[in-house]
């Protein structure tokens, strides 16, 4: 089970550029993702074709659905490719954990959950002073307007603690542990699938039935892939609007 989670080294071993099973799905979703985006958009028609529409669609969902909704379009078309950019590096590597051949989610481990949630901890906190300024970006996320002088004391550490802790801590944490319990889940599925069935005897019947039960989670964990995918840039959203409005 170690080996799931802590791969050996494929190449470059013992040095800052190893890379192993894990790292090598990581590029291999960044390329698969490249790829198709090239060959969608590297021609486009005025009526799109099969590839065409269905990149449109995608990218017409997070624009409309949790870029537009939440920014306006005025502030939205600034931070649209940003958003797109972690919905769909969420997505595919995600959807590798569902893929024949390689099985885990890069995001199954901390590190790239972690990565995604820095980038958004960098992005919200450029909007603000980007947006608003600075100070008055401080001054509003530590400071709400309309509380009595003498309760800044307790107020501001507190929003210090959930503006610039809790919001990147959680975000990570929240990826990373849904994508890891879904593949340890299909791992015990299918492994108990594989001993069971190679018994030959009675136990193969509840082998058929751990089968089963690994393909109906092989489909929910499809769901949890693009749900935490939405989840994630959703939440990205809606961090960078409580940083460009005026007020709390």
């Amino acid at each position: 089970m170690d080996e799931e989670f802590f791969p050996p080294a494929l190449l470059f071993a013992g040095t800052p550029f190893e890379i192993n099973r894990l790292i090598m799905i990581r590029i291999l979703a960044v390329l698969v993702l490249m790829l198709i985006f090239w060959l969608a958009l590297r021609k486009p028609r005025v009526v799109p074709g099969k590839l065409q529409s269905l990149v449109e669609v995608a990218i017409g969902f997070v624009r409309d659905q949790i870029v537009y909704e939440q920014l306006g379009e005025r502030i939205g078309k600034k931070y649209l490719p940003y958003i797109c950019t972690v919905f769909f590096g969420v997505l595919f590597m995600n959807l590798a954990g569902i893929t024949p051949f390689l099985n885990v989610s890069s995001n199954a481990i901390i590190g790239m959950p972690l990565v995604f949630a820095l980038t958004t901890y960098v992005a919200f906190i450029y909007a603000g002073f980007r947006e608003v300024g600075g100070f008055k970006y401080l001054r509003n996320a530590l400071a709400p307007a309309g509380v009595p002088p003498v309760l800044y004391i307790l107020l501001v550490p507190i929003e210090f603690i959930n503006t610039f802790v809790v919001r990147p801590v959680s975000l990570a944490l929240r990826l990373f542990l849904n994508m890891m319990v879904g593949h340890l889940l299909l791992v015990l599925a299918f492994s108990a699938t594989w001993f069971l069935v190679g018994l030959f005897n009675a136990f193969s019947v509840i082998g058929v039935l751990t089968f089963a039960g690994g393909f109906f989670m092989t489909c929910i964990e499809l769901l949890v892939a693009v749900l935490q995918a939405y989840v994630f840039a959703l939440l990205s959203t809606i961090y960078i609007q409580s940083s460009v409005v005026e007020e709390h």
